[in-house]
């Protein structure tokens, strides 16, 4: 029997809301923070000693958060039902020695982060985000939400063959965005973003900056059925389960049987390996400590992730109307049909079978339609934190997402009514 839903359209239009407020890793951990925060959650420092006191936590660490809420009367042994998702999108991000430039005008220099795809950050008006390490051993968020950098395109006058041979982009040359005129000054970039944050550049000893498209997302189409906006890749998940989680953790405790469990990581477009990827052991770390707070030992920590199940949810690819061939012939998801169960067979996503009747009977139970995708044989298939977190924590791991068009771009498409199917569906897997 379907539950009725929790969120309808103003949970996209929130979506786009959290979009803008998190144009970096760090902001979007900080954005869903401040959501659990209003939910009743509280921070926990990883270096203090942890209670096994009922209520929501969260821990933060760089652009990493995970958060949980343990329901009243939960035993030590209690299983637990995460939502994964990740906080980076590709993108570029400034180089340590940022300050370049030739013939008059002043640029930075940037490096190519994950995937892009390079020609969306073209002629495109660019702020600047990310966090400053200070002196004292503290991080503080900068965000520059105007235009300040742009990327300029060769004129089509000077490459004749740009629209008959296909643009050719060379990640080194071509990819350093303009931001004034003048003599090139080091230490320029620094000076600018310490005056913007408030602090004295001498004070600033590391940073991780990066540029971010300042358009604000958007409804498009005849009937506002699409949205168009930045890092839905993959804030869209962080988002829908971030609200997920403080929906389930508002219900009577009662009616949890689960330690329902939000983990968002940095670095997926690179491969996870870092002490805030899925590949690192920060999600184990909490879950062991989480058990053993509450009384137990390894044998409940060992019963507890038996019976744990993970939905690894990340963005797909929906059925592109000018490229159909480059999809399977009989899987075609399509926007605003919820959210897609994504199969692999050579486990670049880890669903089986097993996973796929969690999922299913998680729809059923939200009345949220639902769809699969397969990659077409001939063309390789991308892959998630799914596989490494089934692998290295040993937890049954379902991968899902909802279907986008312009993937890796720097503005990505969705349906208007995927974000809030999506969400529903996690309610009610997390609140099993």
């Amino acid at each position: 029997m379907s539950s009725s839903p929790r969120f309808d359209r103003g949970h996209t239009d929130d979506l786009m809301a959290f979009l803008m407020a998190a144009p970096s890793p760090y902001h979007a951990v900080a954005a869903a923070a401040a959501r659990l925060e209003k939910a009743g959650f509280r921070q926990v420092e990883e270096t203090a000693a942890w209670d096994g006191t009922a209520g929501g936590k969260y821990v933060l660490r760089g652009g990493a958060i995970v958060a949980w809420y343990v329901p009243e009367g939960a035993g030590a042994h209690t299983p637990f039902r995460i939502v994964g998702a990740h906080t980076d999108s590709p993108n570029l991000r400034v180089k340590p020695l940022p300050d370049t430039g030739a013939y008059g005008w002043r640029q930075i220099a940037v490096e190519v982060y994950g995937g892009t795809l390079l020609n969306t950050w073209l002629d495109r008006d660019l702020g600047l985000a990310g966090r400053i390490s200070l002196r004292d051993g503290t991080d503080r968020l900068v965000s520059v939400d105007r235009p300040l950098l742009r990327v300029p395109q060769l004129a089509v006058h000077l490459d004749r063959s740009a629209n008959s041979d296909g643009l050719k982009l060379d990640r080194q040359k071509h990819m350093q965005p303009i931001w004034g005129l003048g003599d090139v000054e080091e230490g320029d970039l620094i000076r600018f973003v310490a005056e913007e944050a408030g602090v004295d550049a001498e004070d600033i000893t590391g940073w991780d900056l990066m540029p971010h498209p300042v358009e604000p997302p958007s409804y498009l189409g005849r009937d506002r059925e699409l949205v168009a906006g930045p890092r839905m890749d993959n804030l869209l998940s962080v988002h829908a389960a971030t609200a997920a989680l403080a929906a389930v953790a508002g219900q009577p405790d009662a009616e949890l049987p689960y330690i329902p469990v939000m983990a968002a990581f940095d670095h997926e477009e690179n491969g996870s390996q870092s002490d805030t990827g899925a590949d690192g052991p920060m999600l184990g770390t909490v879950l062991e400590r989480s058990v053993f707070a509450r009384g137990g030992g390894y044998e409940d920590r060992a019963r507890a992730f038996a019976g744990t199940v993970c939905l690894s949810s990340d963005t797909g690819h929906a059925i592109h109307p000018n490229y159909a061939e480059r999809h399977d012939p009989t899987h075609h998801p399509v926007v605003n049909g919820g959210p897609i169960l994504k199969v692999n067979v050579n486990m670049r996503y880890a669903t089986d079978g097993s996973g796929r009747s969690v999922f299913a009977a998680a729809c059923e139970k939200a009345g949220v339609p639902w769809q699969t995708f397969v990659s077409n044989n001939a063309m390789p298939c991308g892959t998630t934190i799914g596989p490494i977190t089934a692998a290295r924590h040993g937890i049954r791991t379902v991968d899902i997402g909802v279907a986008i068009l312009s993937m890796h771009s720097a503005r990505e498409l969705c349906g208007a009514d995927d974000p809030y199917l999506l969400a529903n569906a996690l309610v009610a897997f997390l609140a099993g």
